[in-house]
């Protein structure tokens, strides 16, 4: 292999808010030497895929050209999206399906796009 990702990089407002909404998603933690008002955030999650938040003056102003897909292990795609909208997130569309199909799509607290879709589980059951 010639080239890895390293980490997934973000833009954000206030790095340490941002860091700790999505280590609240994805049961990650902050490098111990992150802080508020610091400039950037790294994320370091448990399967080891780390972001990185880093401060900008600029504020989002459309829609992500590339977001992040999240896959539930250990709740079903409703329960998740019931955490996740407790953490702070808001729902920006939802593509769910009555056959179960679809998924959901939130943005974290600073409006960044990112869907949820079905647990293995889920599509196991609707695969057989």
């Amino acid at each position: 292999m010639t080239t890895l990702v390293r980490h997934i990089t973000f833009d954000c407002r206030d790095a340490h808010a941002l860091g700790s909404f999505w280590a609240g998603v994805l049961g990650g933690s902050l490098a111990e030497d992150d802080a508020p008002g610091d400039p950037e955030a790294l994320l370091r999650t448990p399967e080891g895929t780390d972001l990185l938040f880093v401060a900008v003056p600029d504020a989002k102003t459309v829609k992500n050209r590339v977001h992040l897909d999240l896959q539930p292990q250990e709740r079903s795609r409703d329960e998740e999206v019931e955490r996740l909208l407790k953490l702070g997130a808001t729902l920006v569309a939802d593509h769910r399906r009555p056959d179960g199909l679809g998924w959901v799509t939130l943005a974290d607290i600073e409006g960044n796009e990112f869907c949820v879709e079905r647990s293995a589980a889920e599509r196991a059951a609707t695969d057989a």
